[in-house]
């Protein structure tokens, strides 16, 4: 009989609409608390029609922050993800938001006192080396490694730049629009996906181990040949939670 520790953790797991392979281990069991995070009043309304498409919650719960993280969030954008894990890793929590060139929009959420936790750093992809990005607990790759295949970035150097990054035990989660096998890192301009065999294998050469996934963003009926901005359907994404061994 399972024990009641662990069917706690499952349904909680299964409330977040969490969907994970088999070898993947079981994130703590703060699906409510990550549920409220997301219904903060004192979020934007941009940030809420976004979480329709990017699954907030799930994300969450998959990620399993927790407070006082050291985390980076890599092409941090417009900070969409960064206040959330701002959100997740508070009291006592510290968000780096990489972005390769400033962010008018991301110094815009700075004014938020949920981002008070957070410090902006403006540096390449592949040049992570600063005294600030050591010991890291978790780094969030959310939807721009295919950023990196048209970019003037060196992936590999990237990839160990990140690995060099974390903590022993620590975690990369990457989410990236899926393109087809045979397209490999050819579409990141022209579709905006990569092959997430492709992903995978140049993570892993980076020292990296899989230990998840997740299917809350999958679509199978997304045929992967399209622009994810003008797609008929809604987009196949994948979600990979790497540790450092």
């Amino acid at each position: 009989m399972m024990p009641h520790s662990l069917t706690t953790l499952c349904r909680a797991a299964a409330l977040a609409g969490l969907v994970m392979t088999a070898f993947a281990p079981l994130a703590p069991a703060r699906a409510a608390d990550y549920a409220a995070i997301v219904a903060a009043s004192d979020r934007s309304e941009a940030d809420r029609q976004n979480d329709a498409r990017r699954h907030p919650v799930e994300l969450l719960a998959f990620i399993a922050p927790q407070p006082g993280w050291r985390v980076l969030d890599m092409a941090a954008g417009a900070g969409y993800s960064t206040e959330l894990m701002a959100r997740a890793v508070a009291p006592g929590g510290k968000v780096f938001a990489q972005h390769f060139k400033p962010s008018d929009k991301f110094a815009a959420r700075m004014a938020s006192p949920a981002m008070a936790g957070v410090e902006d750093v403006v540096t390449p992809f592949d040049d992570l080396d600063r005294p600030t990005l050591k010991d890291l607990d978790l780094i969030a790759f959310l939807f721009g490694y295919h950023d990196t295949t048209f970019l003037e970035v060196d992936r590999a150097r990237m990839n160990k730049a990140m690995f060099a990054a974390l903590k022993p035990g620590g975690l990369l989660v990457v989410a990236d629009h899926s393109a087809r096998p045979e397209d490999g890192a050819t579409v990141g301009k022209s579709l905006h996906r990569i092959s997430e065999a492709t992903l995978r294998g140049e993570i892993e050469a980076a020292g990296f181990q899989l230990v998840g996934d997740a299917n809350f963003l999958r679509h199978p009926e997304d045929e992967r040949t399209n622009v994810v901005f003008k797609n008929p359907t809604p987009v196949d994404e994948f979600v990979l939670k790497f540790r450092k061994p």
